[in-house]
């Protein structure tokens, strides 16, 4: 589930679409002073073009968070995986508030082990994938400069920029945005639909990408208005914040997560969870003894 998941989507989606862009000379990748082993590298992890000068003063700035950052999201997930052996007691609705920061937390700390790797193999920083989405005021804050911010950065030239490019004409400069905004919800909905097929092997049954159509949609809404508006009316974040965080996760628990619950992706988790365990456990008993005899020795 782990590997799988990660591996689909660094490989399947983030890869392939920096290739594709690859192809027509656009891109991080095309950067002729990239030597191979780092084009791999770059193919397949989040990192700007900038972080490729190892000199440059962009580089300085860290795309991990602090290590008790993450040790304190590891300790929740711990007491949430404690959480799951008393679903029965815990109304489903709250179980599935439960699943989204789990998601939320592993992804990073996933994210955050796989920049670790990077650091020390090739010596060059990952850029930030999350910003504490919960924070979001609105649905542009939260899909542009919170969540899963390399999604983001991938699908702007790969998706919104050919589409802005070829709406323009059609629609003008104004309304041309909108259409760019939808064309890459579209396509962010299609490869999540391939992930859980990877995840679950079950036929997608669609509401992946509905989830994505009404989210674009909302969000097209969003900038529109806010163009119409020009700052004449505001409303204050304290209002806005709740609203867009409890309709990502109305639509969550209406759309994402019953596909999430149907390929079994939690059970699968917990297995995985259990043999990790299980491995660390066998491997500690292993070695401990002979530490042990050691020291008596001395």
């Amino acid at each position: 589930m782990h590997l799988g998941g990660v591996s689909a989507f660094f490989l399947a989606w983030l890869a392939n679409f920096k290739l594709l862009m690859f192809a027509f000379g656009k891109g991080p990748l095309s950067d002729p002073l990239i030597s191979l082993p780092k084009f791999a590298v770059f193919a397949c992890l989040p990192i700007k073009q900038d972080n490729l000068i190892p000199d440059s003063p962009k580089t300085a700035k860290q795309g991990l968070k602090s290590f008790w950052n993450y040790v304190l999201k590891g300790l929740l997930i711990c007491l949430f995986l404690k959480a799951y052996d008393y679903t029965d007691m815990i109304h489903p609705k709250f179980t599935w508030v439960i699943y989204s920061f789990h998601i939320y937390f592993g992804l990073e700390i996933i994210l955050a082990i796989v920049g670790g790797l990077a650091k020390s193999v090739i010596g060059i920083e990952l850029e930030p994938q999350f910003d504490e989405p919960y924070l979001s005021a609105s649905l542009q804050e939260f899909w542009g400069r919170r969540w899963n911010i390399m999604v983001t950065r991938i699908l702007r030239p790969a998706v919104y920029e050919p589409v802005l490019y070829l709406s323009t004409p059609i629609t003008g400069r104004k309304w041309a945005p909108l259409i760019a905004v939808m064309g890459s919800f579209v396509v962010s909905g299609l490869m999540h639909e391939l992930i859980f097929f990877y995840l679950g092997r079950n036929r997608p049954s669609g509401e992946i990408t509905l989830f994505f159509v009404i989210h674009g949609a909302c969000l097209a809404v969003e900038v529109g208005v806010k163009k119409v508006i020009r700052g004449r009316w505001g409303v204050t974040g304290i209002i806005t914040g709740p609203l867009t965080i409890g309709f990502v996760m109305v639509t969550a628990f209406w759309l994402f997560f019953p596909e999430f619950l149907r390929c079994d992706a939690i059970s699968k988790a917990l297995d995985e969870y259990a043999a990790l365990g299980a491995f660390v456990k066998d491997v500690s008993e292993a070695l401990l003894p002979k530490s042990f005899n050691n020291v008596s020795m001395v």
